[in-house]
């Protein structure tokens, strides 16, 4: 049904939201971890709609309250999380999947961020936790605006990295605040290199 859905919805998103996609290619085959910054509700859509295998995301519990959104949005990949609350039905779910060797993204902000210098919001510890429970790589992506109809949009994918040094030693605070600090230089060195892109490309 993933697929139908994102074929009947291709075409109309394509022409409202033009999105182009650099560094496709560096999204490993089998499981791993998108880590993205989130500018809309739009994020997950467009990344879907550009790429054809599906994928997983974090969705936030209040996005199921309509039955039929909430259906469609499961049979499009989305794992219900409550922000509010250690979810770990959640976290179970995050972990089979990329153990199911399948793909999750992430936006590890943890809600929408808006700025004119499209910096990132604090960047949580949640994906260094699944990258290292589940032992797979992590692809930073970086959005470069909010989409909005007819706008031109870019989405960088930079490259996967592990966190090898990390696998097996037991997760204490310290352990997942470092992991989570090279998540964040991650995350800054694709945005770096998307507004250098762009400042080229003026």
């Amino acid at each position: 049904m993933f697929h139908f859905i994102q074929i009947i919805a291709a075409l109309p998103l394509r022409m409202l939201f033009p999105t182009k996609i650099i560094g496709k290619k560096n999204i490993p085959n089998g499981a791993c971890i998108i880590s993205s910054n989130h500018t809309s509700n739009m994020d997950a859509v467009m990344l879907a709609v550009k790429t054809w295998e599906k994928k997983y995301y974090l969705a936030k519990k209040e996005l199921f309250k309509n039955k039929l959104f909430g259906f469609i949005l499961k049979k499009c990949g989305a794992v219900k999380i409550d922000r509010q609350a250690n979810d770990v039905t959640a976290i179970k779910n995050c972990l089979k999947i990329l153990k199911n060797n399948k793909k999750l993204v992430i936006f590890p902000e943890g809600t929408r961020v808006h700025n004119e210098n499209m910096e990132l919001g604090e960047i949580k510890h949640g994906v260094a936790m699944f990258a290292i429970k589940a032992k797979v790589p992590i692809v930073p992506m970086f959005i470069t605006k909010t989409p909005k109809i007819f706008r031109r949009n870019r989405i960088y994918i930079g490259e996967p990295f592990t966190l090898e040094e990390f696998y097996g030693k037991k997760l204490t605070e310290e352990e997942l605040k470092s992991a989570g600090e090279i998540v964040t230089a991650k995350m800054q060195e694709i945005r770096e290199y998307a507004l250098n892109s762009l400042t080229k490309k003026k």
